[in-house]
């Protein structure tokens, strides 16, 4: 039988309405629902992985995607390819080396100090096929925090690169005294207590050692430890479990990468983007990536022609640089469809796409240790990603009010804290639970506890306190608006207050130091900047000060600028009042205290005098 045709009719005009509705209404609607389809296909793969207690993990990923595809480039590096097969077997001969020359057995830690090079990869495997679990040690890093680091995860080995391997004077003695074992990928090496990797590596074995060494049957078991510099203090070993690294290596797949792609990753691999989502996500895939040792804004695009990229990783600095070099005939003529990446602005965001072409930019929040994560699938400009009913069901997250002044967020009169409305900025606390567990810090369960906020809106509940303040509008869109505490962000790295508020207390003409982050015009981030108190009878020394921040801090976390203070503003729970500190920036024309800037050709801190400001303003002078 035949529907009358009045029938039909309506029928048609009802879908048609139903249509017009849903795209005026709910205009990501389908975007929404097949995206996290394809999210929760993944977690449910994740979650059979604890049902059966049998995990595929992203070692046994990589060993299978060598057996699949062993001719394919993995790592293309300085123009030489490394296919599946050349990684897999020379990691082998790595595990074995392990084993039988540095006695390495399973559950040990290892730390590991190395540059970007295939050869990072290649200990990482194979320190995870003899079932180690592995800290990822930032080659930026100082000698007083590098013993740190080893105390904290636990480490009694450190394997160094190459050409990282001088960053072990002036604290090798130390690392032997604490019966720290070194081994160094040389052949050769002037220290000779450090055991060498590169002369042994031939004789051994290219046969897989035992499964057995690294098979895991708990998600939830740590696999790396990846430093951060946290809210806190010296830098924190974040445990990343089998689970977090899982999720990271499905992030390119999330967003529509396949095998054929490639992908670039110019961001340092002791970072989580780098090798959770990078690396990771390559062997998801089974793509290939071409691994840079540093990023080069003159080379990038070059690099990207030459190689078919398809795929690139970034930071929201990364971007600027590239908007930044001269332009050229060739600008959009590449195959790059995809950028991965967080921290980009808006306004590079659309600099970027008007200049190289419509790239699909796929910002990711996310913190290293953090149980929450954002994906801005959608592609709207300058937002970190898109919530919706759905998402808030599997993940639960609130935006709440908070203190700036105070430095804390605000209570009702019952002591739980306030929502925002839609569209208000607040701090995003992530709750803790079976889906979204916090595993924290290793060798501190208090820094782990002092990451958690408790009984946030009913007594016995737990919340993750990212740190970051976010905005999330009507239609679902989240933003990133500033972070709080006492971490900001420059040149792509956290940098913690107290930790450079220590190395500055030593000096000595300084009594009292307030360290923060200011806004500077086209720049990403902060820039790092102190208020000091002089000690009596003391007098200002930019050179002392100069020499003292180049020796104990890496370049990112070193102050550009210094205010000479006679008091220290304090809240009315005495911590050091940052927040109009930070509001006044650094403008001598507005600020009557004296200003010093930090100045790599006069070795020293100079007066900071209004034609200098001018001169950061414009870029003529390079922060």
């Amino acid at each position: 039988m035949f529907l009358p045709l009045g029938w039909m009719t309506a029928v048609g005009a009802g879908i048609l309405s139903a249509h017009i509705l849903q795209k005026l209404c709910f205009p990501y609607f389908w975007k929404d629902f097949f995206f996290l389809l394809k999210v929760m296909r993944y977690g449910v793969r994740l979650e059979l992985y604890k049902l059966r207690s049998e995990v595929c993990t992203v070692l046994d990923r990589f060993i299978q995607q060598a057996q699949r595809i062993p001719d394919k480039p993995f790592v293309i590096f300085e123009g030489q390819i490394h296919t599946y097969r050349d990684v897999e077997l020379r990691s082998n001969r790595l595990a074995h080396v392990f084993i039988q020359k540095a006695n390495l057995r399973k559950g040990d830690c290892v730390a590991v100090l190395m540059s970007n090079e295939p050869d990072f990869l290649c200990v990482w495997f194979a320190l995870a096929k003899i079932g180690c679990s592995i800290a990822f040690l930032n080659t930026n890093i100082k000698s007083r925090s590098l013993l740190h680091c080893f105390n904290s995860c636990g480490a009694r080995t450190l394997v160094v690169g190459s050409d990282v391997a001088d960053l072990l004077d002036g604290v090798l003695t130390s690392l032997l005294e604490d019966n720290i074992e070194v081994w160094a990928m040389k052949s050769n090496i002037e220290h000779p207590q450090v055991q060498t990797l590169l002369d042994k590596i031939d004789a051994a074995s290219d046969q897989p050692v035992t499964a057995a060494l690294h098979r895991t049957t708990n998600i939830k078991s740590p696999t790396l430890y990846i430093f951060t510099s946290g809210t806190t203090g010296l830098p924190k070993a974040a445990v990343i479990s089998h689970l977090q690294s899982l999720k990271a290596a499905g992030g390119f797949w999330a967003f529509g990468g396949t095998q054929d792609d490639v992908i670039y990753i110019p961001l340092p691999l002791y970072h989580s983007a780098a090798s959770l989502i990078g690396i990771g996500g390559t062997i998801e895939l089974g793509a290939t990536c071409v691994l840079k040792k540093k990023f080069s804004a003159s080379q990038f695009w070059k690099d990207c022609r030459q190689h078919n990229v398809t795929i690139f990783q970034y930071i929201g600095e990364l971007c600027r640089y590239l908007c930044n070099q001269p332009k050229t005939e060739l600008d959009k003529v590449h195959k790059v469809r995809m950028g991965v990446g967080n921290g980009l602005r808006q306004d590079v965001w659309r600099d970027f796409q008007n200049r190289f072409g419509d790239i699909k930019m796929c910002e990711v929040y996310g913190s290293t240790e953090g149980n929450l994560c954002f994906m801005n699938h959608i592609g709207k400009m300058g937002t970190v990603g898109r919530s919706n009913f759905i998402y808030k069901l599997l993940f639960k997250y609130d935006l709440v009010k908070y203190d700036m002044v105070r430095d804390e967020p605000e209570k009702d009169r019952y002591g739980f804290c306030k929502r925002v409305q839609h569209g208000e900025t607040g701090l995003l606390l992530s709750k803790v639970s079976a889906l979204s567990p916090f595993f924290g810090y290793a060798g501190s369960k208090q820094l782990t506890e002092k990451k958690i906020m408790r009984n946030v809106f009913v007594k016995g509940d737990a919340y993750v306190n990212t740190g970051d303040l976010m905005t999330e509008d009507h239609d679902g869109f989240i933003s990133f608006r500033d972070r709080v505490g006492d971490t900001f962000r420059w040149k792509g790295e956290n940098v913690a207050t107290t930790e450079v508020a220590e190395v500055l207390g030593l000096v000595d003409f300084i009594q009292e130091v307030n360290v923060y982050g200011v806004e500077v015009v086209g720049h990403e981030g902060r820039a790092g900047m102190a208020a000091v108190i002089v000690r009596p009878e003391h007098t200002f020394d930019g050179e002392k000060l100069f020499n003292s921040v180049v020796k104990d801090l890496p370049g990112y976390a070193r102050p550009l600028f210094i205010r000479l203070q006679e008091v220290m503003e304090m809240t009315s729970t005495f911590k050091q009042q940052k927040f109009h500190l930070v509001q006044s920036g650094f403008n001598p024309s507005f600020i009557s205290e004296p200003l010093f800037v930090i100045d790599y050709k006069l070795d020293s801190y100079v007066l900071l005098t209004e034609a200098i400001f001018q001169s950061i303003l414009t870029g003529e002078r390079k922060l």
